[in-house]
């Protein structure tokens, strides 16, 4: 028992070395990459540990990290391949943390969560101008629009969607000095989704419009996108409709910030988009140019210019810009534009402006006019998006607002700014403790209290009624007297001089009065310190639109700005609310939203100011991390447990580190994470086990399992791998056995089938042989027709192997079978035949020998084949009873009149020869009527026959040619014409035509001059011989044939001549 118990100490010793040995090279790689959650980072309260792993993962293009659920994002300053079709799908429906962090992943999670537990959601992206917080909330509506269920209706919506953001870019964004599509507006978007996940219907809510950008703009920035949209891609015909010219140069309120090209822009292509986009959210063709209409209109109304009239008040003369202002009367607008209109008890009193004060209003009314138009324009796409269905909607929010700003001159724009992120800051840190805090109790495990900054005491100094920075701000704007800048601050002063988180230049000690100057204030934020410069607060808080302005706009003739200006609108003698007061209205409302719903961050940050990728400024880094409170965020993530999931979450992934839970566990989950933590050896403070999860306090636990596990996989890949190739193996051999008997089988068959019809056949042939052989005496019949055939093939072959040598031997034939009688008469009866042909070969010769130089020659042996051949031709079809055709040659034949060529066939029989063209009969000669058979002495392949008929005739023929022409009928003076190497030959009664024969160079056939036939030949040649063998072969045949014939007519050789 002892020794077992060393042996599991010493292999559980050796399993621990190696989880070490593995965790090196696991710790290598995660050195290069960075950790994946910065919940997993030890030491997780270290700033500098913090950024170096945001600049590991940032170098690797990993620009995504978790702390928990939160997603803190990097701009990468170009583009990267990891939002394509294929990224979506593969993140759709997978645990979050399974994959490495993305915003895929981060708006999957939220979908599932919403749709299991059927409650609203929202997704807070912050960060400062140019971290990518725009982008962010296009990819996560991409992704709802790839990944909802989709229907023509719900494709509708997703379209309009998709198609508001950038109409709303247009728009709400501009150029900054740090952004070039800078959202100079906060936007909260629901995405309202049915009970199916389908993305129904949505609404949008704009906060704190930018308005001062539309007529003051810095160094190096731009007015909003749409201005320039307009001026730069509009058509020619909308622009002379506007009274708008190609020049963006030409209208002071584009100029101001020296920038109206920007190589990053495409004011053409982003024209066109935002018209195509108008389009899909139903904007009628009337809305668009009313729209249109409003925008050029403020152009001009920039374009305005005041004269100083005699008594120093503001004047317009002949002012051109006035005519394209709205349809409104020149003589309204010129009056709204330079007097005040004062009520006074029943009197209405106009007083004249100066010229400030007439630039102030006619600003004014430009910021007024654009910012109810984008109010319109937001209402307008809610219209569109709008769901029609009662029911019960889950909700998933997008509220992507601006980031905490921090310039070397702010203004009160940066104040708002960063107020609203001071509240949001309270919320996140609020609402994050407090899920901690829930998530703790639900599962039973003890909340231990975490310190972290309050940032309540700094909400409290802006917004605290009656003593705060706004309720100070209105109460300067409201007061009778004058009331500036200065004084606002010196209530500050007098007010909340005593805060800590307040310092101006009279309340700093000597060091901070360096830093001030005396128009400034600084406030102490949760991120840092930022100095407001107080010049122009009181303005932009008052935003003042005079009475008489909104008069002369309900006054115009566009449907837009007569919405925006009703004439229902109470002109209260009271002020109207200030700007900022509205915004705190607006920021609680946005507050009472949020925390309705379950909170998701991104917190997007800006690598460095010059936009160039792969540069990583720390110092900028570090100060996005500070004031976006990702540290505070850190501390309460791991002021308990570092990480936490559920049982099953846990078990599926790390049960093959213990052989009790692998591969199936049958317990429950709580039970099977018990045994493997056991068997991991966990220590009792490095975890804790909850209702449903398993909470492990420190990292480095963590990583020593999740290392064991990689090593672990490896392994079990090569099992499976090594088990799932002989499964293969196994397979292929099964089908393989299984298609070779298959195949053995059907060969089996098929040689079975083959002996057996080979037999049967056998039997039916051996049958039929010895019927026959019954039957041999008997008359044809189908019994021994066929045993009669083989005899008869049996004889003739055994007679071609035994034939007589000499035709004397007369009894030397084979003695035949009875049915081969007749035949073997009829062999011996030839004997005579052949006799006669040898008489008719000693005639040929007699009539060639001494007459033609090359004899000798023409007597070949293939000539004598070729008689042997044709005379047991005719042996074999006199069996037959049949006449063959004895010689057959393609032949020339040319007419008698003109020697016109005529291709044909001569075909040789008992009876007669035949001129035969394509298997019809042209001529006939009979043997009868054949008188001689005549050729030159030179080598031309020419002969001659001889013919009488109705009309005197002479044949010229050729191995390859034949000619026929008309000769008299006597033979001697054809033998004459022979002699002189011509032939004369009668065409017609009373005239004759002539064939000369010569001897030349070249070979050929062609009508002389003096109309004869010239047949040129060669010299005598060798190959020639054939020819001239076979004319006298044939003369034999003629010979023989008519001794057949007419056996008692002796004609000697010459007649044949």
């Amino acid at each position: 028992m002892t020794h077992m118990v060393l042996e599991v100490k010493e292999s559980l010793e050796e399993r621990c070395n190696q989880i070490l040995r593995n965790m090196e090279a696991s710790l290598t790689a995660r050195d290069r990459v960075g950790i994946q959650d910065f919940v997993l980072l030890d030491p997780h309260t270290s700033e500098s540990a913090f950024l170096d792993n945001l600049r590991k993962r940032f170098h690797e293009n990993l620009i995504y990290t978790y702390i928990g659920t939160l997603l803190v994002s990097v701009n990468p300053y170009k583009e990267l391949d990891i939002y394509s079709k294929k990224q979506m799908d593969t993140y759709m429906g997978v645990n979050f943390f399974e994959l490495p962090p993305h915003i895929y992943a981060l708006a999957d999670n939220v979908f599932r969560t919403m749709q299991s537990e059927f409650n609203n959601h929202f997704i807070l992206i912050s960060g400062e101008s140019g971290a990518g917080k725009t982008e962010a909330s296009k990819k996560i509506l991409q992704f709802y629009a790839v990944s909802c269920p989709s229907t023509k209706l719900l494709n509708n919506v997703r379209d309009r969607l998709l198609l508001s953001n950038p109409v709303l870019e247009a728009f709400g964004n501009a150029k900054t000095l740090k952004n070039d599509n800078s959202s100079r507006f906060g936007k909260y978007m629901d995405i309202q989704f049915d009970h199916q996940g389908g993305a129904v219907g949505g609404h949008i809510l704009s906060y704190l419009l930018e308005k001062s950008r539309v007529v003051h703009q810095n160094h190096g920035e731009r007015n909003f996108h749409i201005f320039y949209q307009l001026v730069e891609g509009g058509e020619e015909d909308l622009l002379r409709w506007l009274g708008l010219e190609r020049n963006c140069k030409n209208y002071r309120y584009l100029v101001q910030g020296d920038c109206a090209k920007v190589s990053s822009i495409n004011d053409k292509s982003d024209w066109k988009t935002v018209r195509k986009a108008l389009s899909v959210i139903e904007f009628s063709e009337s809305d668009t140019e009313h729209l249109f209409g409003i925008i050029a209109s403020v152009l001009h109304l920039g374009n305005i210019k005041f004269d100083v009239d005699a008594r120093g008040y503001a004047t317009l003369n002949n002012n051109q810009e006035m005519h394209w202002l709205l349809g409104i009367p020149n003589q309204v607008l010129q009056q709204g534009l330079t007097h005040r209109k004062i009520e006074a008890k029943t009197e209405e009193v106009f007083s004249p402006f100066s010229v400030d004060h007439a630039v102030y209003a006619r600003d004014a009314l430009a910021k007024a006019i654009y910012g109810r138009t984008f109010n319109w324009l937001v209402n307008k796409i809610n219209e569109s998006l709008a769901n029609k269905d009662s029911s019960r909607k889950t909700v998933i929010g997008l509220l992507d607002i601006y980031g905490f700003e921090v310039f070397s001159v702010n203004s009160f724009e940066q104040f708002c700014i960063n107020y609203c992120n001071e509240k949001l800051q309270q919320l996140f840190i609020e609402l994050t403790l407090k899920s901690e805090q829930e998530e703790y109790e639900m599962e039973g495990i003890e909340w231990e209290p975490v310190p972290y900054f309050n940032n309540k005491i700094i909400c409290d100094l802006v917004e605290e009624k009656f003593r705060g920075i706004i309720s100070l701000l209105d109460e300067e704007c409201l007061r009778p007297g004058e009331a500036t800048d200065i004084t606002f601050l010196e209530k500050m002063e007098e007010k909340i001089g005593g805060h800590p988180h307040f310092v101006t230049h009279k309340l700093g000690d000597q060091k901070t009065r360096k830093t001030l100057d005396r128009g400034d204030f600084r406030l102490l934020h949760y991120a840092g310190e930022v100095t407001y410069c107080v010049v122009g607060f009181l303005d932009k808080n008052n935003d003042l639109l005079y009475r008489n302005g909104k008069e002369v706009m309900r006054q115009s003739k566009n449907a837009i700005i007569k919405h925006c200006f009703p004439s229902t609108e109470p002109d209260s003698k009271r002020r109207p609310e200030t700007v900022v007061t509205q915004f705190k209205s607006s920021l609680v409302g946005l507050t009472e939203i949020l925390m309705s719903k379950e909170p998701w961050y991104v917190r997007c940050i800006k690598p460095n100011e010059a936009k160039q990728p792969g540069h990583f400024n720390d110092v900028l880094v570090r100060h996005q991390v500070k004031y976006l409170g990702l540290m505070e965020h850190l501390r309460v993530r791991r002021a308990g447990f570092a990480y936490r999931r559920k049982y099953e979450i846990f078990l599926q992934r790390y049960k093959p580190l213990c052989p009790d839970t692998w591969p199936n566990w049958k317990g429950t989950a709580a039970e099977g994470v018990q045994l493997l933590i056991k068997h991991l050896g966990y220590k009792p403070d490095e975890y804790k086990m909850g209702r449903t999860k398993i909470f492990i306090r420190h990292p480095r636990t963590l990583f020593a399992t999740e290392d064991a596990f990689q090593v672990c996989k490896h392994k079990l890949a090569t099992r499976i791998q090594a088990k799932y190739k002989g499964f293969r193996v196994k397979e292929d051999y099964l089908k393989q056995r299984e298609a070779a008997t298959k195949i053995e089988n059907c060969w089996r068959g098929l040689m079975a089938r083959k002996e057996r019809e080979k037999r049967a056949w056998a039997v039916k042939v051996i049958k039929k042989f010895i019927k026959g052989f019954m039957t041999r005496n008997e008359p044809a019949c189908i019994d021994n027709s066929e045993y009669l055939a083989y005899v008869r093939q049996n004889y003739l072959t055994r007679l071609k192997e035994n034939l007589p040598k000499t035709v004397l031997q007369k009894d030397s034939w084979l003695t035949p079978p009875p049915i081969m009688q007749e035949v073997s008469d009829a062999l011996v009866q030839q004997t005579a035949f052949i006799r006669k042909r040898l008489s008719c070969n000693i005639q040929t010769s007699s009539m060639f020998k001494g007459k033609k130089e090359n004899y000798p020659f023409s007597v070949c042996k293939q000539i004598l084949e070729f008689t042997c051949h044709l005379c047991l031709l005719f042996l074999f079809f006199s069996d037959l009873c049949v006449r063959p055709p004895q010689y057959s040659v393609p032949v020339v034949k040319y007419d008698r009149n003109g020697f016109r060529p005529r291709l044909r066939q001569l075909i040789f029989t008992q009876q007669a020869a035949y001129l035969v063209e394509e298997a019809k009969i042209k001529q006939r000669i009979d043997y009868s009527s054949l008188r001689g058979v005549s050729v030159s002495n030179l080598s031309d392949n020419f002969l001659i026959l001889h013919v009488t008929c109705r009309e005197s005739g002479l044949y010229v023929l050729s191995l390859l040619e034949m000619y026929l022409v008309k000769t008299t009928n006597d033979p001697s003076s054809v033998w004459n014409d022979f002699i002189m190497c011509s032939v004369r030959f009668d065409i017609q009664p009373g005239r004759e035509g002539f064939v000369d024969f010569k001897s030349g160079q070249e070979s050929m056939v062609y009508r002389a001059k003096n109309g004869h036939l010239m047949v040129v030949s060669l010299p005598f040649k060798q190959h020639q011989l054939i020819f001239e063998g076979i004319v006298e072969q044939l003369t034999k045949f003629f010979v023989f044939y008519r001794n057949q014939q007419e056996p008692n007519r002796d004609e000697d050789a010459s007649t044949l001549g």
